[in-house]
């Protein structure tokens, strides 16, 4: 076979063998191309966005476990008397008039206001699931006639 490749080789003209010559470079140069470069090219693409993608993820995990070092930081300490005297002692010291408070089933305390003001109420809430760590599992609140609601929640503390 080689020696059939030389003859016919030698049977081309100098121009004819130089035009081959570029033509095998060129094809060799499309076929490295297409079969190392492009692929290269196409896998260091998708590490770039997988990289991309955990950086952002880790900048997310981290953020989270920022959030929760300093949630545990500030926890609130516990309450060490029953949750329906708490609650109505912090009702009180609000200056909610009228508050009931009653013992639910399953360590909850059901709040009951027939009139309050939502400006002070709401964020009365907002506090005592912040700064004291309780959560609200029900809360329903009706309009009165006046500008006040006609309230009813359910607190419970906040698991640790």
């Amino acid at each position: 076979m080689n020696a059939h490749l030389a003859s016919w080789w030698r049977l081309r003209t100098r121009r004819e063998q130089r035009l081959l010559l570029v033509m095998t470079a060129l094809l060799l140069a499309v076929a490295v191309w297409l079969l190392i470069v492009r692929p290269a090219d196409r896998a260091l693409a998708r590490a770039r966005m997988r990289h991309d993608a955990a950086v952002l993820m880790l900048a997310h995990v981290r953020g989270g476990a920022d959030m929760i070092h300093r949630l545990e930081a500030h926890a609130p300490s516990p309450i060490e008397v029953p949750l329906e005297t708490f609650i109505g002692q912090q009702a009180v010291e609000a200056g909610f008039t009228g508050a009931h408070v009653a013992p639910g089933g399953g360590g909850t305390a059901a709040l009951s206001i027939d009139a309050v003001r939502p400006r002070a109420f709401f964020p009365w809430v907002a506090d005592m699931e912040r700064r004291h760590g309780l959560v609200v599992d029900n809360l329903t609140a009706r309009t009165n006639s006046d500008a006040t609601l006609a309230v009813q929640a359910t607190f419970r503390a906040r698991e640790r």
